[in-house]
């Protein structure tokens, strides 16, 4: 005698979850204010033979009409409009109409949304996160709309848009992967294995023909029994404050094997990173180098080479001052995949924390980055470059050679008077302003004792920090600006 277990219907959760196909399927919205327009733009989306009913329609819904996106009747709804279609949504201020609409299509047993009214609904629209073919949706079962919205805005950051296209490549190839791996099983490891690997990767960078080429290779029987690649992420740490870090860079920050990671990386960036990655410190500072740049390109390769995803993580960006078209060369070279993900660099993410305009209309037409990096204890910059007017000069790593900077640009033309900044430790609870002229920034700098990281930027768009900057550290030990 076998037995049956009952399932009752939970008492807070009385909608089924659905998608619904209605590509070329009739519809109607009835109602034309904006909140009719997003209804209407919803489900034409979704293909619909959109039909609207309203005796006036908003700009949005005269818009789609004249673009023949929908079809519109100008008059009040009638109960017979229903019969044919297959999806209807009410969106008028009329209780009335409201009314009749849901009347008439639970009566034809049409779906129906009426908007703000879950009694008068056969069904409700979730707030939804589209990355077609992908769609999430999110329902609080009408008894908090606003909440729907904020878990969509939550999940929506953790979700990319390339999502949509690595469904969409899954699907090119389900078919095939089902003669390959007749056992569900294998199957499913197959597919875990592929979204893991460099194939989604090379989709998420905008690789598709490559995760083609890989994924058709997979799928002949080629790639099994070869040694897995690894792949390498030159990742943009930015410039200090983990906030101001990319989505792109979080996650692969959080899919690696392995971190190398430099000397300016702030510890709450590197504390992203997941959990049981490896961390190997590669960094440079003056005078000391944990590796040298030789033996931190040939660790990458042989780290791609065991089949680990490894992240290069670098301060700010790693194509400026960061080495970065080293590295990728050697990855290059030994046929190691790779990806940049650029991070806000130094100068753009410092100057805007401490309220200095890089361009500025009145004060700076043009905006150069140099380096201020001893070398045998020389400067080797273009000066004549430097001293142009109307410039803004920014430099990194100068702090070492601030004094040697700041008469190099006043002995090639810029007048001493010239505004000045050093910004340390830039855009953390722990930055501080240096503020004067190229003078006097050298001594300043001195007796603040500021130590790097920090960033030099002379120009007259300097004078303009007083009056806009915006950002005051908050840590208990942040340091008060110094300023003349």
């Amino acid at each position: 005698m076998t037995s049956t277990r009952r399932i009752a219907p939970a008492a807070d959760r009385t909608y089924f979850a659905a998608f619904l196909d209605l590509r070329g399927k009739p519809g109607i919205v009835v109602g034309g204010g904006p909140v009719a327009a997003l209804k209407a733009e919803a489900l034409l989306r979704s293909g619909v033979r959109l039909t609207v009913i309203a005796p006036e329609l908003c700009a949005r819904l005269t818009e789609l009409t004249l673009h023949g996106a929908l079809r519109h009747e100008a008059r009040r709804f009638q109960p017979g409009d229903l019969v044919g279609t297959e999806i209807a949504i009410a969106a008028t201020d009329d209780p009335a109409v409201n009314e009749s609409v849901s009347a008439s299509a639970k009566s034809l047993r049409i779906p129906v949304n009426v908007v703000d009214s879950t009694a008068l609904s056969s069904f409700i629209m979730p707030s939804l996160i589209d990355r077609p073919p992908l769609q999430i949706a999110i329902s609080s079962a009408g008894n908090s709309p606003v909440l729907a919205r904020r878990l969509r805005t939550a999940i929506e950051a953790a979700v990319p848009f390339a999502y949509g296209r690595l469904a969409a490549l899954a699907g090119r190839f389900r078919a095939a992967s089902k003669l390959r791996f007749p056992d569900a099983a294998a199957r499913r490891r197959f597919w875990e294995r592929i979204l893991d690997g460099p194939i989604a990767s090379m989709v998420l960078a905008g690789r598709e023909q490559a995760a083609v080429r890989a994924m058709e290779r997979e799928l002949d029987g080629n790639a099994p029994g070869e040694a897995p690649l690894g792949s390498v992420y030159l990742v943009g740490g930015g410039p200090g404050n983990p906030e101001l870090l990319t989505l792109r860079a979080l996650r692969v920050m959080q899919e690696a094997d392995v971190v190398l990671f430099d000397h300016l990386v702030a510890p709450a960036i590197l504390d992203l990173a997941r959990r049981d990655a490896e961390r190997i410190y590669v960094g440079k500072e003056q005078d000391n180098h944990a590796l040298g740049q030789e033996e931190i390109n040939a660790l990458m390769v042989r780290l791609a080479l065991e089949g680990k995803r490894v992240v290069r993580l670098k301060g700010g960006d790693p194509f400026i001052f960061g080495r970065g078209g080293e590295e990728i060369e050697a990855l290059a070279a030994h046929g190691v995949p790779f990806e940049v993900v650029p991070g806000i660099t130094a100068a753009s993410g410092v100057a805007a924390y401490a309220g200095i305009p890089l361009t500025h209309r009145d004060l700076a037409q043009s905006c150069v980055f140099v380096t201020g990096h001893l070398k045998d204890g020389t400067l080797d910059l273009n000066w004549e470059t430097l001293v142009q007017p109307r410039q803004t000069v920014v430099i990194y790593m100068g702090v070492h050679g601030l004094a040697r900077l700041c008469n190099g640009l006043v002995a090639h033309g810029l007048a001493a008077t010239t505004p000045a900044a050093l910004i340390e430790k830039g855009t953390t609870a722990a930055q501080r302003v240096v503020a004067g002229t190229l003078g006097t920034l050298a001594e300043l700098a001195a007796g603040a004792r500021v130590r790097p990281p920090a960033l030099v930027i002379v120009g007259e768009v300097v004078r303009l920090r007083e009056k806009l900057g915006w950002y005051q550290p908050t840590a208990l030990d942040a340091v008060p600006q110094q300023q003349v």
